[in-house]
């Protein structure tokens, strides 16, 4: 081995000055990218002859002896096999030390390629669903990804450590403290687990959380998931609190029913009031046909009968909601201007009360109408002028 590497002392002579030694190192790097880049294309060739493992396969054996090739030319350009020589005998490397170095990198390159086996594999089963999304895959992935990738550092370890059975326990106790410190955010990691397979929604839904936060999904992460509003403010929520909490899902149906109230006056025909808003509702733009817009008569206010005019839309969401509230309110009124039914405004009735009479007996209703004055005080007036004129009773009694 150490020959082999020494061979490379050649290049040194030939490259003898700094400038034509970087201009080699700038030259070998281009090379190796290039290669890359060229070996992935005609890897993803590789496709349709090769099993995608044998392709993994290759490529990282290629890539192994391509960067072999390219630290031996640099190493040996720069003169500095011999230091590579000693930094290796420094390590006094014994022939069970190689073993357990080859069978190590061997256990990693077999957990990368693995990884991405599964991957394909998981991406042709589920790949036929349409009940999983992109998103659950990527999930379905990661977490292969981490248990294989846990299983081969462990297996490692217990290569290189000859009592694995302390770290573990160690690795145990470290995990309870951790997990008692961080109980929420383990808590937010479960529930984002449970949001991301359960699906309640999507990215892109019209959800409200909790009869609260409305607004439009932009992201499910593992930790929290993030609403935008219609006024472009963004809330973001930790998933324990959205498991926890009751989820409204208005753009999983694909469409949504909205309803306007109508007043309209006692004395205009409601039934024709109810057929003509239909009628205007229908012939708005952004309502559905179907299912048809419905007029029901919800109550008898204080100053009109309340119509509740129903009608769907499509690809529901807040902005386009308010858009068709918005245009079905103006023509309905528009309409109703045209057919002469009038929308009343509140109205009120006042009267009022009238004091009883002095013997305390009842008030007649009929008498509080057109009411003036009692009777008993326009006598009680005659009286009072008859004595502030005592001339007319002189004269009164001189007859």
């Amino acid at each position: 081995m150490e020959a082999s590497i020494t061979t490379f002392d050649q290049l040194g002579t030939i490259f003898e000055t700094t400038p034509q030694r970087l201009v080699v190192t700038l030259v070998v790097s281009l090379i190796f990218a290039y290669g890359m880049r060229v070996g992935r294309r005609a890897l993803t060739r590789l496709d349709d002859y090769v099993r995608p493992v044998y392709r993994d396969l290759v490529g990282t054996v290629v890539f192994l002896l391509g960067a072999g090739l390219a630290a031996g030319i640099l190493i040996g350009t720069w003169q500095s096999t011999q230091q590579f020589v000693t930094l290796v005998k420094g390590f006094d490397m014994g022939t069970e030390t190689i073993a357990q170095l080859i069978v190590s990198v061997i256990l990693l390159m077999t957990a990368v390629i693995g990884t991405r086996f599964l991957r394909r594999l998981i991406r042709n089963i589920l790949g036929s669903a349409s009940s999983v999304s992109e998103h659950q895959k990527e999930v379905t992935y990661r977490l292969t990804q981490v248990i294989i990738y846990s299983l081969a550092g462990v297996t490692v370890l217990g290569i290189w450590v000859e009592d694995l059975g302390a770290i573990l326990v160690g690795a145990g106790f470290l995990g309870i403290v951790l997990g008692m410190a961080a109980q929420q955010t383990l808590g937010a990691l479960l529930a984002g687990f449970v949001l991301m397979f359960s699906r309640p929604f999507e990215i892109g839904d019209w959800v409200v959380v909790d009869e609260r936060h409305d607004g439009v999904v932009t992201d499910i992460s593992i930790f929290d998931t993030r609403l935008r509003t219609v006024d472009g403010e963004y809330i973001v929520l930790p998933n324990d609190v959205v498991g926890s909490a009751a989820v409204t899902n208005r753009s999983h149906a694909g469409r949504l029913r909205l309803e306007v109230e109508v007043g309209v006056d006692y004395g205009s025909d409601v039934e024709r009031a109810a057929e003509l808003a239909r009628e205007i509702t229908e012939s708005v733009d952004i309502v559905l046909d179907a299912p048809r817009p419905r007029v029901a008569t919800k109550e008898l206010g204080d100053s009109s009968v309340v119509l509740g005019v129903r009608f769907w839309i499509d690809r529901p969401r807040a902005r386009r909601a308010m858009e068709a509230q918005t245009g079905v309110t103006n023509a309905i009124k528009a309409g109703f201007d045209d057919a002469g039914i009038k929308i009343p405004f509140p109205q009120r009735e006042l009267s009022g009360a009238v004091d009883p009479p002095a013997g305390g007996g009842a008030v007649d209703d009929e008498a509080m109408v057109g009411y003036d004055e009692p009777a008993g005080e326009a006598d009680q007036q005659s009286t009072t002028s008859e004595e502030a004129d005592p001339a007319t009773s002189d004269d009164a009694g001189d007859r």
